[in-house]
């Protein structure tokens, strides 16, 4: 029986023949893997992937904070309605945990996401978007046994049905930041909507400083701000966050961001617990002005 309504179905596509003959990586640490980069490159001798000719894998439609959050093979012209969006984001957190569960793979929430969990175990109202982060040693895992599955989800207790893409990057395997063009390794992509959940590696790129992670967009992180990963729950599911989960918020976001009430046109309600938005400012429909 397959657990949560999940089914994978491996898709063919040209080039994943590529992402799914990635060796395994044979230097583990105690977490992951250092780059080492006085080596020949593997990206050139091993996958044909030319670093002076990086091409950008992830497209959207537009770079607004709207269209920036869709990938553009699955957009369908219009942005999903306000109503809607955050059912939509709910049900792809939801099946992608229950995936790498399922599956043992390890994964925690991160960013704009971790900050929704640390107010009540949810999205924020006014996110777009899901940020998730893995170890590189997952990610190569990803690239190797998973990428290019579809996932099929079925919500419990009700008919709703998504199909979901796990994407990883040609780019993944170069751990560095590059041409700044493959900052996201990976992505969970409704395939309905175009709408996704980012997933970004962390590697260990300095010998000299083995418990510092980094990701490619600037993101650093110390060994035990990571692990031991504590367990709690996210939209209603089981969930992995940092263990040090409010320095890493406060270093990101300032102490601000974790006591502020309002942000966003909406307002902290402590007794529902909700984000709530904000009554719009109420006008004066008498009108006192003097024409000439």
């Amino acid at each position: 029986m397959i657990p949560r309504g999940l089914l994978a179905v491996v898709l063919c596509a040209i080039w994943s023949a590529v992402a799914t003959a990635f060796p395994g990586p044979t230097d583990h640490g105690s977490y992951g893997s250092f780059v080492k980069h006085s080596e020949p490159d593997p990206l050139w001798q091993k996958y044909g992937l030319n670093r002076s000719d990086e091409f950008k894998y992830f497209h959207e439609p537009g770079r607004d904070d709207t269209l920036g959050h869709y990938d553009s093979r699955f957009f369908r012209g219009e942005p999903v309605p306000e109503e809607e969006r955050s059912i939509t984001l709910t049900h792809m957190i939801r099946a992608y945990l229950n995936f790498f569960e399922d599956n043992a793979l390890e994964t925690w929430i991160a960013h704009g996401t971790l900050l929704g969990w640390w107010w009540n175990g949810k999205i924020m109202p006014w996110d777009w978007d899901i940020d998730t982060q893995v170890m590189d040693t997952t990610l190569f895992h990803l690239a190797d046994h998973f990428n290019q599955t579809v996932v099929q989800y079925t919500a419990p207790n009700s008919n709703t049905e998504r199909k979901y893409l796990l994407d990883v990057n040609p780019w993944a395997r170069q751990r560095d930041r590059g041409m700044g063009l493959n900052i996201i390794d990976a992505r969970w992509i409704d395939i309905s909507t175009g709408l996704y959940i980012d997933i970004t590696g962390l590697s260990r790129l300095n010998p000299n400083k083995p418990t510092r992670w980094e990701c490619k967009n600037g993101h650093e992180y110390q060994t035990d701000d990571i692990y031991p990963l504590r367990t709690s729950t996210f939209e209603g599911v089981t969930a992995k966050v940092p263990f040090r989960y409010d320095g890493v918020l406060t270093e990101e976001y300032s102490k601000k961001a974790l006591t502020a009430t309002q942000f966003h046109d909406h307002t902290w309600d402590p007794k529902l617990e909700e984000w709530m938005l904000d009554e719009p400012a109420k006008k004066d429909d008498k009108d006192d002005r003097q024409y000439e």
